[in-house]
């Protein structure tokens, strides 16, 4: 206990507040178990250091651990809960929860016993946070991280102090809003860099040390997980591997799962179960035109990389401008909003707003007569009426 507290004071002396995910103002704190899943290096460890050392500073009665440190291989965690309330301990943050057996029950234990302790968990391992759920139902509220929005690349990268935007007001004022940002940065400046590098906030300066960070989170997923999480015969690692290959070339792309299934000569039950949990690993973004009763053998409509990072990481060619434009809007607006296939143009949110993606010679032709339609353009500072820059979309969160 007392090589944890030392440790635990080491990290809260060392964090840095003067960046902060979106996520930190977005957590209800106070309630007794809170659950958040994210993808490796999104930034969830962070924003647990700075909560704790902004609400608590030093005081025993907060304590960070991680289940991968050593300790935990001799020690029970429920036996460091016990003398942790002992000693006047009330807010327990629990890091890289997956890294500890049947570690959702002994959560759930821990809820169930210390009626006066709040517990916040963190898991990079989206399909074992899942596969948890039902443990903790009815106890535990579950959030997700995303990776950096564009406005908070911006400010982690230029110390700027934007806020995050409505779409509302987004979609009324875009281009007053564009021209106050355009005051104190040109965004499309640094556009390009976001699409490239700026997802994760552990970029490095040489781009191939940060797409090889990137290609081992998603080779962890296949080779690792998949196989340990939901069965996956270790024979069948290298055709996922080169599913992933050949939709990273083509998304978005509405995917014909017969000749995927040919192409990597496995079923096609095969192919859509694994488009499915790649979805549900933040792999893959599956685009559907109606997200209610999506069953784990329904086909997508539209088929995407989860961000524009991966797209760079997995590509040896030039990847498609397109494709990284729908990429990015889709990135951008699925963390608050619900986003479905569009038989008249690119997206459909929320069951009302109809939006076309493209460059700046995009026309309205295709979205005429439709209500609440707009055009979200590429390569442009700010824009009039229904044409709104595409930038401006990663103000969201």
């Amino acid at each position: 206990m007392k090589k944890l507290r030392k440790r635990h004071i080491g990290l809260i002396d060392d964090t840095n507040l003067s960046f902060q995910r979106y996520l930190i103002n977005k957590l209800p704190w106070n309630e007794r178990l809170i659950g958040i899943k994210g993808s490796r290096g999104v930034g969830k460890t962070t924003m647990l250091l700075q909560f704790i050392k902004q609400e608590y500073g030093l005081s025993s009665k907060a304590l960070y651990i991680s289940l991968d440190d050593l300790y935990f291989a001799e020690n029970k965690l429920i036996d460091l809960v016990e003398s942790f309330v002992g000693l006047g301990g009330e807010h327990l943050f629990i890091d890289e929860v997956h890294k500890y057996k049947n570690w959702s029950v002994e959560i759930k234990n821990i809820y169930d016993y210390f009626k006066n302790l709040k517990i916040v968990f963190t898991g990079s391992s989206l399909l074992e946070i899942l596969n948890s759920r039902s443990d903790l139902s009815r106890r535990a509220l579950i959030y997700e991280m995303q990776g950096l929005s564009f406005r908070e690349h911006l400010n982690y990268n230029l110390k700027t102090e934007f806020d995050k935007i409505d779409l509302l007001d987004l979609l009324k004022n875009h281009t007053e809003i564009a021209l106050s940002i355009s005051k104190k940065v040109k965004a499309l400046k640094y556009f390009s860099e976001y699409l490239k590098t700026g997802y994760f906030p552990f970029y490095e300066k040489n781009n191939s040390i940060y797409y090889k960070r990137l290609q081992e989170i998603v080779n962890m997923i296949i080779e690792v997980e998949l196989p340990l999480l939901r069965n996956t015969d270790i024979s069948i690692v290298r055709k996922i591997q080169q599913m992933l290959y050949i939709v990273s070339q083509s998304v978005p792309f509405k995917p014909n799962i017969s000749a995927l299934a040919n192409k990597i000569n496995v079923t096609r039950k095969t192919v859509l179960e694994y488009i499915n949990y790649l979805h549900d690993a933040r792999v893959f973004k599956n685009l559907y035109k109606d997200t209610y009763g999506v069953g784990l053998l329904q086909k997508p409509d539209k088929l995407f990389l989860e961000n524009t990072n991966f797209i760079y990481a997995f590509s040896q060619e030039n990847p498609n401008v397109g494709n990284i434009r729908e990429t990015f809007f889709l990135n951008q607006l699925s963390e608050n909003h619900n986003a479905t296939y569009s038989s008249k143009a690119d997206f459909t949110i929320d069951d009302k707003y109809t939006f076309e993606i493209g460059g700046k010679n995009k026309t309205s032709k295709q979205i005429v007569n439709i209500k609440d339609a707009f055009l979200a353009i590429d390569d442009i500072e700010f824009g009039v009426d229904n044409r709104i820059p595409l930038w401006l979309f990663g103000f969201l969160y």
